[in-house]
């Protein structure tokens, strides 16, 4: 019975700072590897690593925007809904924030409701221009501030005041090519419905969570690209309701987009029935330093004064 009593399993002492466990059977010794201490330990570390790299690329963006000051006249949405010029202060864009999500050190998550939320106040802003008879001109992520409560501000009026002021847009005003409407890119008159085009890029550049707009596409390709009857594709983290809004903003002819009203109820219409749980995920995040290139803008980013 002693012999017996020996030779049955046994298992040697083993304990958690132990690299290996081993345990004897009648004819055999069998290793274990705590695998999932490993495994968790391994999740960990990149959890760790990547919330890291997150910061690190949030202070980069927040030290590069000290250069050259700038003032910004902004249209922010009050709780009446009725947008009011401002001077404003807030060291956030919209595509900064999209890159890293992160605001003041805290982490976000966005949802397609709250891309409606953000949405929605850009086109409050575009309806109190309609009805200044004005237009934006360069309606993108890069020209929306955001706050930690994702109160949205459309800024860099230049377009809308040299309109106002001189009646036309000096050749000296340029604007990347990918987010201008047809009509533009022909040189041909613009007007608010130039704006309602690029609110649909707005919207991609949100669902993508910062992602260029038509990536295959050389900049100085547009314009042919367009002529062919050729819109981008639904993006994976685009539901088809988005989708179909995004389309009716890149519909060729001008008067058959909506306008600002019309879309901002077709906006808060989708919204009711928004998901407000599932995060936005991307196959492949955006690489900073091949944005510009594709994107075809230039990468200085100013910091922000009041005057």
């Amino acid at each position: 019975m002693g012999e017996r009593g020996h030779r049955t399993r046994a298992l040697l002492e083993c304990h958690l700072s132990d690299k290996l466990c081993i345990v004897r059977g009648q004819q055999y010794e069998i290793i274990i590897v705590p695998t999932l201490l490993v495994g968790g330990f391994l999740i960990l570390l990149a959890v760790i690593l990547w919330l890291f790299i997150r910061g690190q690329r949030s202070q980069q963006r927040h030290r590069g925007s000290q250069g050259k000051a700038e003032t910004l006249v902004c249209l922010t949405p009050k709780p009446s809904l009725q947008p009011i010029l401002v001077l404003t202060f807030v060291p956030y864009f919209l595509v900064s924030f999209l890159d890293v999500m992160t605001m003041d050190s805290v982490l976000y998550d966005l949802t397609e409701k709250q891309v409606y939320h953000i949405g929605k106040q850009v086109l409050l802003a575009l309806e109190f221009l309609q009805d200044k008879h004005l237009f934006h001109g360069d309606v993108a992520a890069r020209n929306v501030l955001i706050q930690s409560d994702l109160t949205a501000k459309l800024c860099r009026l230049g377009l809308a005041y040299e309109v106002y002021a001189r009646g036309a847009i000096s050749s000296t005003h340029t604007v990347p090519l990918k987010w201008l409407a047809p009509e533009r890119l022909l040189l041909r008159p613009a007007s608010i419905r130039g704006d309602i085009w690029s609110f649909g890029i707005l919207l991609y550049e949100m669902v993508t969570l910062g992602a260029p707009p038509y990536p295959e596409v050389p900049p100085a390709s547009i314009l042919q690209y367009l002529q062919r009857k050729k819109i981008m594709k639904r993006p994976s983290s685009c539901t088809q309701t988005m989708y179909n809004i995004m389309k009716s903003c890149w519909r060729w002819k001008e008067d058959s987009r909506p306008l600002p009203g019309e879309l901002r109820l077709r906006l808060e219409a989708a919204a009711r029935s928004a998901n407000d749980k599932a995060v936005l995920q991307v196959p492949e995040l955006v690489v900073p330093e091949l944005y510009a290139g594709v994107a075809g803008v230039t990468t200085e980013s100013p910091s922000y004064s009041v005057l």
